[in-house]
Formats: structure tokens, C-alpha cells, sequence
């Protein structure tokens, strides 16, 4: 399995209470079959999956895989804490037709070394032998920075489901040498929106990314220029990008990327905590910051060519 485009890794919906909100997930789906996804990724960081119950966790996978009825991939985060309770989320994930699974490293008790790593991850994939198992690989929130090399020597031995990594790190070096391990034989998904553009000079061609929720016809852009070989554009649609990432971290990325979406037009409720809304006065400050680089301005235009684009078509 090669994924070629964009892979959004969805937000939560929740209930202004902090209860799950299933009824708004159809209408994420539609937008982001309207913005040119080719598949979502679901309770992971940004779905703030740790902080949802396994029942909660299996009620959001049902949703989604029922609302996309395979009208674009279902990647459906299994990690947890606990092996056992991946085991149980990873079959769950089987059985309602999700397309892949994934997961991160333990990260209270964590690998001591990249086979003890490999070893967490075959007993998590052996519960779903037959759909495509993805390491979910996040150093900066796992702690977990070993080979990524090695793993994939070790992982190939010993996880038949293996297909790929979520790789969300930086270090652009071992993400080439990732892809191009046995001539490319893993699929190797990035995960820095913000570094798009490098991951495509070095080979990525799928990637997994939580501004990609709202800000997908941007970042296709950005992959159709690069395809073009019209790298001055490219640059100036990464550039937009960029900027509008450096407003995340100020009230916390995973609020503001859904307060971002607010602002596009959908309500998908607050956060739980440790993560927390952000207030009217937030939020307005947000706008402000994102107006100053023209972002709405952009994105707008952008829909406005690829609508003309598939009207000529």
C-alpha cells in the first residue's frame, strides 16, 4: 500500500459538555472529501485520542468509517499505554472495515531499546493480521527516538502486516534514508505540515498532517506545483503555510487549529483536559494574526482555481 497526497488527521468533536459529538463527523468527512483528502487519520494527536475512553475511541472509528463509506482511506490510531487495550482497539478497527491502523510508542512506560520497541509493536499488529499496521513514530511527544532504520530491519522480520511509518519528525535525513530502505519498500507518510515542501524534494510523496483538517487545497497546491516543477510557486504556497503554522503554538496548537476551523465554518466543541478552548478574545486574536498574513484570502483563492480546474475538466 503507497498513499500518494494528503491524509488529514482529524480533530475531536465534542459536545460543548466534553461529551463525544458523533453527529458532527459526517459533515467534517464531506468537507474534507470537498478539499481534496485522500484519507483521514483518526484519535490520534490532534483527535486527541489519549484523552478519550476505549469506548468513546471505537464510537468515533464507527462514525467516521460509516460516514467516508470508502470514499477516501481510514487510518484509525490504536495507541495506548496499554498493549492490551491496542490489541482490542486494533481489532475493533478490523472489524468495522478501517483501511490501516496505527500506533505510537508506550509513553508512560516506554521501549527501552528499538526491539523492545519492535516487539510492543508486532503484539499490537498481531491482533488485526490482515489490514496494513503503520508505526506511528513522534519522538517529540513519545520520547521514543531510536533508528529508525533499525526498526524497519526489525519490523519487517517481525510484523507480516507492516506497511509504513507516520513520520513526525524533523530530521529530514532518516526520512529519506526511510524511504529509500530496500528501494522504497515501505510506505513512508510525512507528518511536519510545515516542512511539506523539503519532504517532497527528498522524495515524500504521502503525507499526514493536522492543518490539513482545514488548509488541504493549500498543501495540494503546494504538491502541484512541485510536481510542475514550478518551484517558485511552490515556495510562496509553502511560505503561506508557515506562516500560518507560527500562530499555533502561542494558545497551543491542537486549540487553535480547532478554533481555526471555527472560523471556517465548522463547531467541533471544546477540548478535555490538560488542553483547553480558547476564549472569544483568543480566538479574535488568532483571526487577526492569520488576516495580517492573508491566509483566509489565500485559501479562498486557491478553492476558486481548483474549482476552475475541475470545471475545465
Amino acid at each position: 500500500m503507497k498513499i500518494k497526497g494528503l491524509i488529514a488527521a482529524t480533530f475531536s468533536t465534542l459536545h460543548a459538555d466534553g461529551s463525544v459529538n458523533v453527529d458532527m463527523i459526517p459533515l467534517l468527512v464531506e468537507q474534507l472529501i470537498t478539499d481534496g483528502v485522500q484519507g483521514i487519520f483518526i484519535c490520534g494527536t490532534n483527535g486527541e485520542g489519549p484523552n478519550l475512553t476505549e469506548e468513546e475511541r471505537m464510537q468515533v472509528a464507527e462514525a467516521y468509517v460509516k460516514a467516508v463509506n470508502r470514499r477516501m482511506l481510514v487510518f484509525v490510531h490504536v495507541g495506548h499505554s496499554a498493549i492490551a487495550i491496542s490489541r482490542r482497539l486494533a481489532k475493533h478497527a478490523r472489524s468495522i472495515g478501517a483501511d490501516a491502523i496505527s500506533s505510537v510508542a508506550g509513553f508512560y512506560f516506554k521501549p527501552a531499546s528499538v526491539n523492545n520497541l519492535v516487539d510492543c509493536m508486532a503484539a499490537i499488529a498481531e491482533a488485526a493480521p490482515d489490514i496494513p499496521f503503520y508505526y506511528y513514530h513522534i519522538p517529540a511527544i513519545t520520547g521514543i527516538a531510536v533508528d529508525m532504520i533499525r526498526f524497519l530491519e526489525l519490523a519487517e522480520a517481525q510484523i507480516p502486516s507492516f506497511a509504513g511509518i507516520k513520520y513526525t519528525a524533523a530530521t529530514l535525513q532518516e526520512y529519506q534514508s526511510c524511504l529509500n530502505y530496500k528501494d522504497g519498500k515501505y510506505d513512508i507518510l510525512f507528518g511536519y505540515d510545515e516542512l511539506l515542501l523539503p519532504a517532497l524534494a527528498v522524495g515524500a510523496k504521502g503525507a499526514i498532517g493536522s492543518t490539513y483538517t482545514f488548509a488541504a487545497p493549500l498543501y495540494n497546491a503546494v504538491i502541484r506545483a512541485f510536481e510542475q516543477g514550478n518551484l517558485e510557486r511552490a515556495r510562496a504556497l509553502q511560505w503561506q503555510a508557515v506562516q500560518m503554522i507560527s500562530c499555533l503554538p502561542e494558545f497551543g496548537p491542537i486549540p487553535t487549529q480547532k478554533a481555526i476551523v471555527r472560523l471556517r465554518g465548522l463547531e467541533l466543541g471544546p477540548c478535555r483536559l490538560p488542553l483547553t478552548a480558547l476564549t472569544a478574545d483568543q480566538r479574535q486574536h488568532v483571526q487577526q494574526r492569520l488576516a495580517a498574513v492573508h491566509f483566509f484570502e489565500n485559501l479562498d483563492r486557491i478553492q476558486q482555481e481548483d474549482e476552475s480546474i475541475k470545471n475545465e475538466k
